[in-house]
């Protein structure tokens, strides 16, 4: 397992969430998170990173999921100005984002179309 180096997020808010252990979150994609948590300067919230594929399947996921392979992270913000914000500069970084009516997604998934932005529920 890789050095943990990050100031602002715990490995343990990227494990998925039924407890299975699985915790292999993408390096790359956590420090895209801590960079833009320090430009921002106000915390946001891991809602979702790793998912084991069982979990997946019981929340209704995505088949082809990048959580699956520790290549996304959902994450709530306080505010829709604080959303504009970090959607502004998650266009400048990522090339896959979802906007959801709580939460929005990110991911570095290279094996998934891009790049792309939708809409969900």
């Amino acid at each position: 397992m890789t050095e943990w180096t990050f100031k602002h997020f715990k490995r343990e808010e990227f494990a998925c969430h039924c407890l299975c252990g699985y915790d292999d979150i993408d390096l790359t994609l956590v420090q895209h998170l801590e960079n833009m948590r320090t430009s921002i300067g106000m915390p946001f919230e891991i809602v979702s990173g790793c998912r084991c594929e069982r979990h997946n399947k019981n929340i209704g996921g995505e088949k082809n999921s990048a959580h699956t392979r520790g290549k996304a992270t959902d994450i709530r913000m306080a505010g829709s100005t604080f959303r504009y914000v970090f959607l502004t500069m998650a266009l400048r970084i990522f090339k896959r984002i979802g906007v959801y009516k709580s939460f929005c997604h990110v991911d570095v998934d290279e094996t998934l179309p891009q790049p792309v932005i939708w809409v969900g529920k």
